[in-house]
């Protein structure tokens, strides 16, 4: 009984402290919310110049979220549809076009399958001029977007200039899905694969019906492609882990300052594929739900993680509504995952003096297990089983992308070549790089690479240590070399620029779907996923946490990932 008074007496200060607490709170903010109305009453009457009241709220507005993170952000009533679209809806009125600018003036990026700009032949590389007779020169890109899109059936003109000549085109908006699941098939070797790109309304649904459809063709196993997957709905991201995991399986828990923000998260029904052996491939792209889903089955010790180091975003936002149709969105919880892991990798309460946000030192970086008894570590996003390097884009390839270079030749080759192969086999000849070559010639794709950036830093030290006489002459030398070297980019990176070049060209003809099917013959990843599925006892290996896979990405640099099998 004395127990049970104490308790009870320790529960009553408990709440009597939170109680005060949330007192306290309140009367700051209203003192502080008295203290910047009556700011800005005086700022808008009395300052020297004339003020934009709507502009200087925003620009408070920003300032006070600008010290939390991100992810906290103010959506005003003219932005909130772009918001939806963005995080939550699939589906919106328009013509299935994206558009991209190239010094000033707008061009058809790409066209979406079977939409009004498909069916009414508009091209990549087609220059539009107006838009419902207003001129889109010197217009924004959320101002374009205003204009293209509408309700569906609502009529749009567009007037472009196509090899010099200028084309009305008449369109008739329609509803457009941008679906999550971007792609499902059957790889060559019968492996299933789904690439998920968002995790939107209805996401868990798609993956489930790609899921059904290929597990008609009894594959040996199945890969999840989420490389290219920012987040989005948790509890989307909840029920695609149910897919594969028994009911009543804690997938996540969400915790913040607030109590009613702590929610567990739990599968509530079958599985439909609890046995199928399972790869979820991830990259540095890879973030929020997609960790979510990885981190779990990985927890779980229901799939194997294949790529490298996801982004490492482990906080949750909810949206909140504002007076005159705005919205707020706001960070109130971080997501844990069922071994108890946060993957957050930046500590955004604890910036440095600069204002800049660090990362999670190793140091603090905390070990957890999973279901089994392997090690994982919180504060650095999933670590995979199967660790593969990423190899980043030269910079010669860089400044081609960056001048449009690959997408004018696109544009080109699409006029020369009525058909090519099938997308699951297509690449380009030599003859057809030798041609892409040419089609440089006078054009400017000019860039600074690594080395000559650090050639001026050691230039400008020597300069200040009054040493630029001793090594000016080595300094020059390495920069000839380093320009002839330059010189020689074109032919050095050939593979990689032939692979990016080869995406641009065949989404002219097979779209979106067939740039994903076309990259399958260069795709590291995917190779190693498929390679791993095919050998079991690897497989049960990693699972069981055998030998060097009981530990996976440790802060101590000596333990590491197993890397990929030649």
């Amino acid at each position: 009984m004395k127990k049970i008074r104490l308790v009870a007496a320790f529960s009553l200060i408990a709440f009597a402290s939170l109680s005060w607490s949330f007192k306290e709170d309140l009367f700051q903010v209203s003192k502080n919310l008295d203290i910047f109305a009556s700011l800005y009453k005086e700022i808008n009457i009395n300052y020297v110049d004339e003020t934009n009241p709507s502009d200087l709220m925003r620009s408070s507005i920003d300032a006070m979220l600008d010290g939390l993170d991100p992810y906290t952000e103010y959506i005003p009533e003219s932005e909130v549809e772009d918001y939806k679209l963005k995080y939550v809806s699939t589906q919106y009125g328009g013509i299935g076009a994206s558009t991209l600018f190239i010094e000033g003036k707008l061009f058809v990026n790409e066209v979406s399958e079977g939409y009004p700009a498909d069916k009414q032949d508009l091209k990549p590389g087609d220059q539009i001029v107006k838009i419902n007779d207003v001129a889109v020169k010197g217009k924004e890109r959320a101002q374009v977007s205003q204009l293209l899109r509408g309700p569906r059936g609502s009529a749009l003109t567009l007037l472009i200039i196509r090899n010099g000549a200028l084309i009305t085109k008449n369109l008739n908006r329609d509803e457009i899905k941008q679906p999550n699941v971007l792609y499902s098939g059957m790889t060559d070797d019968h492996f299933a694969y789904i690439r998920l790109d968002k995790f939107l309304e209805n996401a868990a649904q798609e993956v489930k019906d790609a899921a059904i459809n290929l597990n008609k063709q009894q594959p040996k196993g199945m890969i999840l492609d989420l490389r290219y997957n920012g987040g989005g709905i948790l509890q989307e991201a909840v029920k695609i882990v149910n897919i594969f995991v028994n009911k009543d399986i804690l997938v996540v828990t969400q915790k913040g300052r607030n109590p009613q923000k702590t929610i567990t998260y739990k599968t509530l029904a079958d599985p439909l594929l609890p046995q199928i052996p399972l790869v979820i491939l991830v990259g540095g792209n890879s973030a929020s739900a997609s960790e979510i889903v990885a981190g779990a089955l990985q927890d779980l010790d229901r799939a194997i993680i294949v790529g490298q180091r996801s982004y490492g975003k482990g906080l949750v936002q909810q949206t909140f509504p504002l007076p005159y149709n705005s919205l707020v969105k706001v960070t109130v919880a971080k997501y844990f995952t069922p071994s108890g892991r946060c993957i957050q990798a930046m500590d955004y309460a604890h910036k440095d003096v600069n204002g800049k946000t660090p990362k999670v030192a190793d140091s603090l970086m905390n070990k957890f297990s999973t279901r089994i008894g392997r090690s994982v570590y919180d504060g650095n996003g999933i670590y995979p089983d199967i660790l593969v390097e990423t190899a980043k884009l030269s910079p010669i390839t860089i400044s081609l992308l960056n001048k449009s270079l690959f997408f004018d030749y696109a544009n080109a080759y699409k006029k020369d070549h009525k058909t090519i192969a099938p997308a699951e086999g297509f690449q380009l000849t030599d003859q057809d790089y030798t041609a892409f070559l040419s089609s440089l010639d006078g054009k400017d794709y000019a860039y600074v690479s690594k080395t000559e950036r650090l050639l001026a830093d050691l230039r400008t030290e020597a300069e200040k240590e009054n040493k630029l006489p001793a090594v000016k002459a080595d300094l020059e030398d390495l920069k000839t070399k380093m320009l002839g070297a330059k010189k020689t980019d074109l032919t050095t990176f050939k593979p990689e620029i032939k692979r990016v070049l080869e995406t641009q060209i065949v989404s002219r003809y097979y779209y979106e779907k067939g740039k994903v099917i076309q990259a399958f013959q260069y795709d590291k990843e995917l190779t190693a996923a498929k390679a791993v599925l095919g050998n079991a006892s690897k497989m049960l290996a990693i699972l069981k946490g055998e030998g060097e896979y009981k530990t996976i990405g440790s802060p101590i640099k000596t333990i590491a990932a197993a890397p990929i099998e030649n």
